[in-house]
């Protein structure tokens, strides 16, 4: 029997998803939003089908410029960026990130000069789904009433056991093979920077 690589991709793929989607009523704490919207990345990639749809990457320009974004990003607005001298933070073994100032500022902005209202469908991604939730926080309490937050985020979760342990191979845009890119097209340069 004959199996196409591209069969076998998708099977490896959906296999990959069912942990999560298994406990999908179960989102964890930091990932919980106050509106409670949440999609997987392949639901996302299907909601964006529709171009009134808004994709919205918060995570850092460092992040985008090193790791990639989707092709279909409307814009990158970074929830937290990395201040020029970042502290330590030893429990995390990083460079501590702190809230972007201008977020709230910014993606209103955004929204304006595009057309958005305050029922526009947003969809947020930041690397695993914990900032996209705390900045979909931060839209609700600015009015915006359908912004969903990806939660298995743009690199996905970590694998909690076997070989790839720790490595961030579970799920998310990346690892769903969806369109990405390492080159920001002008539209999605995060709007303070143009």
């Amino acid at each position: 029997m004959f199996i196409s690589k591209q069969t076998l991709f998708a099977a490896v793929v959906a296999m990959s998803t069912l942990p999560f989607l298994a406990h999908a009523g179960e989102i964890p704490a930091k990932k919980q939003t106050d509106l409670g919207l949440y999609v997987t990345a392949t639901e996302a990639a299907d909601m964006l089908q529709d171009p009134d749809v808004v994709l919205v990457d918060v995570r850092s320009r460092v992040e985008v410029a090193f790791v990639g974004i989707p092709k279909r990003a409307n814009v990158n607005i970074p929830y937290k960026i990395m201040p020029g001298f970042a502290e330590f933070n030893p429990e995390k073994g990083t460079y501590a990130m702190v809230a972007n100032p201008d977020f709230a500022k910014v993606f209103d902005e955004y929204a304006q000069e595009n057309g958005m209202s305050h029922d526009s469908t947003v969809i947020l991604i930041c690397r695993s789904g914990s900032r996209s939730a705390r900045a979909a926080n931060v839209l609700a309490q600015m009015g915006y009433t359908n912004v969903y937050s990806l939660v298995d985020g743009f690199e996905g979760d970590k694998a909690s056991d076997g070989p790839q342990r720790g490595q961030r191979v579970v799920n998310g845009w990346k690892n769903a093979g969806l369109e990405w890119s390492y080159k920001l097209s002008e539209a999605q340069v995060y709007p303070e920077d143009r």
